[in-house]
């Protein structure tokens, strides 16, 4: 049994943040995408300067630790409905290291997401997983539910294909 923890992260574990992705998102999405559409978005979201701006304009990041050993994060903000007055949380990111998962670090980290969305006094947590991606079978098992399926233009002739997905409060 591993001891796990969460930690808020701060400035100082950007390159932490990129370190984890780097290396989860091969296993993530090598069989869905290309490796230059993973080299682009890792660029476009988790570089330094992305990174620094997220936390800058008040998204929360956080670490899962097991045995002290920093191993995966997830990210949240709070989000206006489109048309709506509603405050929701959206759950930006949310990974673990591929020799880790299974240990329970992801249901802490989608816990934490909930328990910070609860006390803002939001109404829902949403989240958008690739379609292909078998994360979709995990927010499934934790309440959400499928909202909509979109393709979305990131630029370079590269699209994220996703659904939403909401657990209501």
């Amino acid at each position: 049994m591993k001891d796990l923890k969460i930690r808020k992260a701060s400035l100082n574990d950007i390159f932490l943040i990129r370190s984890i992705s780097e290396q989860t998102w091969p296993s993530t999405y090598g069989h869905i995408i290309s490796q230059e559409q993973i080299d682009f978005m890792l660029e476009w979201m988790y570089s330094q300067e992305a990174l620094t701006l997220q936390m800058e304009n008040g998204v929360l990041f956080f670490i899962a630790m097991a045995d002290g050993k920093d191993i995966g994060f997830c990210s949240v903000s709070n989000e206006h409905e489109k048309n709506d007055e509603v405050l929701s949380h959206k759950l930006n990111k949310l990974y673990v290291l591929p020799e880790a998962q299974g240990w329970g670090a992801g249901n802490l980290l989608l816990n934490k997401a909930i328990e910070i969305s609860k006390n803002a006094g939001s109404h829902s947590l949403f989240l958008q997983v690739n379609k292909l991606n078998k994360a979709y079978t995990f927010y499934l098992k934790n309440g959400f539910v499928k909202e909509l399926a979109f393709k979305f233009d990131i630029g370079n002739g590269f699209y994220m294909d996703d659904f939403v997905m909401r657990l209501r409060f």
